[in-house]
């Protein structure tokens, strides 16, 4: 592991120490952890706006797709 300097206000060294009792762990273990799932979250944030840019960019002359969905599925699916 690597060891780093970080600069906390008052407010949050002492959130921190709480956090770290409640748990029972040591306060650099909790900050590991929040760092872990702030990087999850971000590329999970990453992977919804992929997921989203896409919206739209496929078109089909269907217009009953909401309706008949079972339908379409089925064709290439039995194929």
């Amino acid at each position: 592991m690597l060891r780093m300097q970080v600069q906390f206000t008052e407010e949050q060294a002492e959130a921190l120490r709480r956090e770290a009792r409640r748990r029972g762990v040591s306060v650099a273990e909790v900050v590991r952890q929040a760092v872990d799932a702030a990087l999850r979250r971000g590329e999970e944030d990453a992977r919804w706006r992929r997921a989203v840019a896409v919206v739209g960019r496929f078109a089909d002359r269907a217009r009953d797709v909401a309706r008949e969905h079972d339908r379409y599925l089925e064709d290439p699916l039995t194929d």
